[in-house]
């Protein structure tokens, strides 16, 4: 089964998005299966890995989390033979609003990956700096978490309120799996 390893910080310019991408094609450079998820509107990974976020052809993580989608129909492969992604759009932002309504929000992300997970070695999700529904979505479907963080003091003020958000996930991870 392969692993989930969200990047997230709900700061800004932290280096997530070149972690994501650097630590995706290192891992495919070693013959791994990887996926790396774009799931941040500014979709930089996207780009990151040439790719226009404008010519999606609407398969996009949008498409995923709104349920227009299943995930094996919207990777893409990348120069990298073993590296696919899914890539983002700015619409993205438009799913924390439709998502509001859907029973287990916080875990539309985790459900649509459990079919293609055994697929990968290692599925990578580059996060959004901000700690709503979609970065709640990312945090539940990881198995762990990478925090990029400079080494000032607002940046170890958000790594603080990020550990309390990721302990609050795990708590509703574990009702859930109790009812």
């Amino acid at each position: 089964m392969g692993k989930i390893i969200a990047i997230a910080n709900q700061k800004g310019g932290v280096g997530k998005t070149t972690t994501a991408i650097n630590l995706a094609a290192s891992l495919a450079v070693l013959e791994k299966n990887v996926l790396v998820i774009d799931a941040d509107p500014q979709a930089n990974t996207t780009s990151g890995l040439n790719f226009d976020p404008e010519n999606s052809d609407h398969r996009t993580l949008y498409e995923i989390l709104i349920g227009k989608l299943q995930a094996e129909d919207a990777l893409v492969q990348t120069e990298l033979p073993k590296l696919h992604m899914i890539p983002s759009h700015i619409n993205l932002v438009g799913a924390e609003i439709e998502l509001l309504e859907v029973k287990d929000r916080e875990s539309v992300l985790k459900n649509a990956l459990a079919p293609i997970r055994d697929h990968y070695d290692y599925i990578l999700i580059d996060c959004s700096p901000s700690l709503g529904l979609i970065t709640v979505n990312c945090l539940t479907a990881a198995d762990s978490v990478i925090i990029p963080v400079q080494p000032e003091f607002f940046a170890l003020e958000g790594l603080a309120k990020l550990i309390q958000t990721i302990r609050l996930d795990d708590q509703i991870g574990r009702a859930s799996c109790r009812e």
